[in-house]
């Protein structure tokens, strides 16, 4: 989409915004993505909010099923009447330079298509498996309005670890049998989580990844963090995956 805002169309677009207008949306999360004109932006946006929506991060490597389980997680909210935005960190195309849109195809439902909205953002290696101004892209999604909005991070390696500054929950989802779960506890990323998903559980070893995982997470305050098996092709684990993520909402840990 070309960045044709001129600075004088930026109130316009926050006023249509807040007034739940999807495309004025679209707008200014590409003016903010770009992150020209941000100190406008950022001057047009509500500095208070009647609420605030929780921001819950999805990380993890590559083909761990980050996408698929986001899809059960948006469908479940959204059939509860919620309005859910997804900013979803695809890799970035080298032929085009905008996103794969790998995403978007894995989290879209028609039945739920009114109440969630996903903008896949296009993310260049070396950005910690998120993309450039996220934080303001965030501000936006907020001041629209929405009742839950996830992040999914492109598959982020060990010392990715940028997300835990603009998310009130992470999210650290692995599979069975990578040998991942070992790693990630050198670099840090375990740290930062607050809730770790084995998911593809249906696999063998699942149960083993489990157990490997648990003596590295308690935390010095004795409170350390739960693991969940989730399965998307069985359909098992995401009620109690859900109830979780809105536990920890609450009461977030950092």
């Amino acid at each position: 989409m070309p960045l044709d805002v001129h600075r004088d169309d930026i109130p316009n677009l926050v006023q249509r915004m807040r007034r739940r207008d999807r495309s004025a949306l679209s707008r200014l999360l590409t003016l903010a993505s770009s992150g020209q004109q941000r100190e406008a932006l950022t001057a047009e946006l509500p500095t208070q909010l009647k609420s605030t929506p929780p921001v819950i991060a999805l990380t993890g490597g590559g083909g761990v099923g980050k996408s698929s389980l986001l899809g059960s997680l948006t469908t479940h909210f959204a059939e509860r009447g919620e309005r859910v935005g997804v900013l979803a960190c695809d890799p970035e195309s080298p032929v085009t330079g905008g996103a794969l849109l790998g995403d978007r195809c894995r989290i879209a439902s028609t039945a739920t298509s009114d109440r969630v909205f996903v903008r896949s953002l296009s993310t260049v290696s070396g950005q910690q498996g998120v993309a450039q101004n996220i934080d303001l892209m965030l501000d936006v999604m907020k001041a629209f309005g929405f009742d839950r909005i996830f992040v999914e991070t492109v598959g982020a390696g060990q010392g990715d670890v940028a997300i835990r500054q603009v998310a009130d929950v992470v999210v650290l989802i692995l599979q069975p049998q990578t040998g991942d779960e070992l790693q990630w506890e050198k670099a840090g990323i375990l740290e930062v989580a607050d809730l770790v998903v084995v998911n593809k559980a249906d696999l063998p070893g699942a149960a083993q990844t489990v157990a490997d995982v648990k003596p590295q997470l308690g935390a010095a305050d004795g409170q350390g963090v739960s693991v969940i098996t989730t399965s998307v092709a069985k359909g098992e684990g995401i009620d109690g995956l859900c109830r979780a993520i809105e536990r920890l909402a609450v009461s977030p840990r950092k």
